[in-house]
């Protein structure tokens, strides 16, 4: 994983935040906090739009309903992707 430096500003609520979540000992400092809530951010996203999507195919009529891949094809790109996730922390 490479490292990119950016300076950035922060309103007043913001640095708030991030402060407290260092000095609860949540994250070592407020680089890898920032990075820390930004990934959170991500992944919240991520989950909102596939929640949007499921809601989205089940509010179909069942004769608009796909075939289904084979349950171990689906949970295999699960599973890899938790393996890639637990390898980076």
């Amino acid at each position: 994983m490479s490292v990119q430096k950016q300076s950035v500003s922060f309103i007043d609520t913001a640095y708030a935040f991030a402060k407290e979540l260092v000095e609860g000992g949540e994250y070592p400092n407020m680089s890898v906090a920032v990075s820390g809530e930004l990934a959170k951010a991500k992944v919240e996203r991520e989950r909102a739009a596939l929640e949007t999507e499921l809601e989205r195919r089940l509010s179909l009529p069942i004769d608009q309903w796909g075939p289904a891949e084979e349950v171990s094809s689906i949970t295999a790109g699960a599973r890899t992707h938790l393996v890639a996730l637990t390898r980076k922390t």
